[in-house]
C-alpha cells in the first residue's frame, strides 16, 4: 500500500474501520427547479432514513460538512474556460451557454449553480482527503456521483464530476492505481473521458446499453486510450435486464479486472437509477441486487485495497420509494453496519414522507425477491442477450491482463 495513504488498514479492526459520511442539508442547493428528475428531496430523504436506522451514530462513523471546491481544485479535472463560464451562468441564467451544456433541458441554469456545484464536489474532495490522511479507510458522499460532466462541458444533470475529482486528488495525492466502479444505468461517459489515456485509473461501468439509453456510449470495444489500453472497461447491458443477469454480468467481469489491476483505491458510483420503478431507464433491478452490488464492491476493496473504498451516489429518480433505500444500504455498507434486508423502515420515515410528500413509502427495506444469480465459470449461453454483452467485454479487455477471455 502506497505510504502517502494514512493508517495502515491491516492495523485497524474488520469492525471499526473509521468511516467518514459526506452530508450537509446545504447540498440541497444543487436544485434544477421544480419538475427536474434531480430532486434535491432524495438527498435530503436519504439522509433522514440512514440516520432513522443509525447510520450516522456510530462511534467509528464521523459525519463530514463538504466544502466547496475552490477553483484551482475544480481545475484539477475541468478546464479554466469551463469553470469561468459555469461562474457566468450561475451569476446570470438569463444568458445559458448550451455550448457548454448549460442552460440546456438536462441542466437548466440557476443562481447559485457555480457554488451548489461545487460543494457537491467539494464533498468528494472531502472524502478523498480523509482516506490520504488517515481519518477514514473509508468514505461516503451520497449526494455526489456526476458522472457525466466532462472536462470542458455539462451534461446529462452533471455540472462538475466529483468522481473524477476524488479520483484526480488521490493521484495527486501519491496513490498509483485507482479502479473507478459505476453501477449507475448511464455509462460513465464524462469520468471515462477524464481518464482515457490515464494508465493509473481503470474505469469500469456497467450500464443499460446506449443503443437505449442516454448518452448513447459505453460500448465494449471502447477500451482507453493509445497511453492506457484495457484502462476502460464497459458493460453494456441490454434493456429490462434483472438482477439475476446483471448480477451475472458484474461477477463475470468485475472481480477478476480489480484483481488483475491491484488498485489501491476503489471509488465507486452508486447510481440507482437502475431500479425498475425508476421513470428514466429500462432496466429492472431490485433495492436487494443494488444491495448486493454495494456488498461486492465493498468485499472487493476488503480483498485488494486494505478496505479503502469511496463511494458516491449518482442517477436515482424514484424519490421516495427507492434512492433512500438503495442509498441507505449503500451507507450501511461502506460503514459495515449491513442494513438486513427484512428491517421494518421506521414507522417514523414513513410518516414523513406521508405527510410532506402524500405518498405511502414502502414498509420494508428491501423488495422481497430472489437475487440469485448463475455464475459465469458454470457456463455461459452465446444465444442469451445479457452473456453475448459479457463475451464481448471479456474479449476486448481480458487477455490484456494475461486472462482468459472464455473460462477465466
Amino acid at each position: 500500500m502506497n505510504s502517502t495513504l494514512g493508517t495502515p488498514a491491516s492495523s485497524i479492526t474488520r469492525s471499526a474501520l473509521p468511516t467518514t459520511v459526506v452530508w450537509d442539508p446545504a447540498m440541497t442547493a444543487y436544485n434544477f427547479g421544480p419538475g427536474h428528475p434531480m430532486a434535491p428531496q432524495r438527498l435530503e430523504l436519504t439522509a433522514r432514513l440512514a440516520e432513522s436506522l443509525g447510520l450516522f451514530s456510530h462511534q467509528h462513523v464521523a459525519v463530514e460538512a463538504p466544502k466547496v471546491a475552490s477553483d484551482v481544485e475544480l481545475c484539477s479535472v475541468h478546464s479554466p474556460e469551463y469553470v469561468a463560464a459555469v461562474r457566468r451562468v450561475s451569476d446570470d441564467p438569463s444568458s445559458p451557454d448550451e455550448r457548454r451544456g448549460l442552460g440546456t433541458e438536462d441542466d437548466p441554469a440557476f443562481a447559485g449553480m457555480h457554488e451548489a456545484s461545487a460543494r457537491l464536489a467539494g464533498g468528494s474532495l472531502v472524502a478523498a482527503e480523509s482516506v490520504l490522511d488517515g481519518t477514514a479507510i473509508r468514505a461516503v458522499n451520497f449526494s455526489g456521483g456526476m458522472h457525466h460532466a466532462s472536462r470542458d462541458k455539462a451534461s446529462g444533470f452533471c455540472v462538475y464530476n466529483d468522481v473524477a475529482m476524488a479520483i484526480q486528488r488521490l493521484l495527486d495525492g501519491g496513490v498509483q492505481r485507482i479502479v473507478s466502479i459505476d453501477v449507475d444505468a448511464h455509462h460513465g461517459d464524462g469520468t471515462q473521458g477524464i481518464f482515457w489515456n490515464d494508465p493509473r485509473v481503470m474505469t469500469i461501468s456497467l450500464h443499460e446499453s446506449g443503443l437505449t439509453l442516454f448518452p448513447g456510449t459505453g460500448f465494449a470495444n471502447e477500451t482507453g486510450g493509445p497511453d492506457a489500453p484495457g484502462t476502460a472497461v464497459n458493460v453494456a447491458l441490454p434493456a429490462f435486464t434483472g438482477d439475476a443477469a446483471w448480477l451475472r454480468a458484474f461477477h463475470a467481469v468485475v472481480p477478476q479486472l480489480v484483481g488483475a489491476f491491484e488498485p489501491e483505491v476503489i471509488v465507486s458510483q452508486h447510481g440507482c437509477d437502475s431500479h425498475r420503478l425508476d421513470p428514466l431507464t429500462h432496466l429492472n433491478l431490485s433495492v436487494d441486487a443494488q444491495r448486493e452490488a454495494a456488498s461486492a464492491v465493498g468485499s472487493l476493496a476488503a480483498r485488494y485495497c486494505g478496505n479503502r473504498w469511496i463511494a458516491t451516489g449518482g442517477g436515482g429518480y424514484d424519490v421516495t420509494g427507492v434512492v433512500p433505500r438503495a442509498w441507505s444500504h449503500l451507507i450501511g455498507m461502506v460503514t459495515q453496519r449491513a442494513v438486513p434486508l427484512a428491517t421494518p423502515v421506521p414507522e417514523t420515515w414513513r410518516t414523513y414522507v406521508k405527510e410532506k410528500y402524500g405518498v405511502q413509502a414502502p414498509e420494508s427495506m428491501g423488495d422481497d425477491v430472489d437475487i440469485w444469480w448463475r455464475s459465469w465459470e458454470v457456463g455461459y449461453d452465446p444465444a442469451d442477450e445479457v452473456d453475448r454483452t459479457v463475451i464481448a467485454t471479456r474479449k476486448e479487455i481480458f487477455p490484456l491482463y494475461g486472462l482468459d477471455p472464455w473460462f477465466d
